[in-house]
């Protein structure tokens, strides 16, 4: 007897697509996306790296050559004592035309006399102190106003021994230290308060009104 199958089943069951080897409906598992590296962030990362080294080297390097110098806490006014309270240490990185005093020199500075005015926040300098009174015993302050012509423009500094020498009538000459220098914007001249001896002091005092004097810079002997 011949038995007739049906051509549908001969055939394999019919599958999902999507159901893979495993149990029927389960959904099947995409493979992990291939990722593209972009060369423009390896460097953007890399150059990252090294500024922050440089920038490290940079920080090490300031805070290691950095000093530590004596500034003004406060504005002390020329002539008057330096206390404790005035005067702080600061750490910076010194050019070495400021020729600041360092911080070993608090104790000395203490005690000491301002040579000439010095502002809240400024670095101290050897020549803006004095151990001595301003005017000493013995001598006077007299200040002087002068036109470009009557002294070295820019050479006349605080401590120099200077000449004042009448310009009209007989030449004479009197010899003065200077303790302060200060430009009149103004006017355009430049004042100069000058220590002289107390017997001096009303000779310099009255040519320096007339405006008959000039100033004359002699070399430091003593340097």
């Amino acid at each position: 007897m011949t038995t007739t199958v049906p051509a549908d089943a001969t055939r394999a069951p019919w599958r999902r697509p999507d159901s893979g080897d495993g149990p029927a409906g389960a959904p099947s598992v995409a493979p992990p996306p291939k990722l593209r590296r972009r060369p423009v962030l390896i460097v953007a990362g890399v150059a990252a790296i090294c500024l922050g080294a440089l920038l490290s080297l940079w920080a090490y390097s300031s805070t290691s050559e950095a000093q530590s110098v004596l500034a003004m806490r406060h504005t002390i006014e020329r002539g008057q004592v330096i206390t404790a309270n005035d005067v702080m240490t600061v750490q910076i990185g010194l050019d070495p035309a400021l020729q600041a005093l360092p911080a070993s020199d608090l104790d000395s500075v203490i005690g000491m006399r301002a040579a000439l005015d010095l502002p809240a926040g400024g670095l101290v300098t050897a020549e803006q102190v004095t151990d001595s009174p301003i005017p000493a015993d013995g001598t006077s302050v007299v200040g002087i106003s002068l036109a470009a012509g009557q002294l070295p423009v820019g050479q006349v500094r605080v401590g120099d021994t200077v000449r004042i020498v009448t310009t009209e009538g007989e030449v004479e000459a009197v010899q003065a230290e200077v303790v302060d220098v200060a430009a009149d914007d103004l006017s355009g001249t430049t004042i100069l308060n000058v220590q002289v001896d107390y017997d001096d002091a009303p000779e310099v005092a009255a040519r320096a009104a007339s405006g008959k004097v000039a100033i004359v810079l002699d070399p430091d002997l003593e340097g």
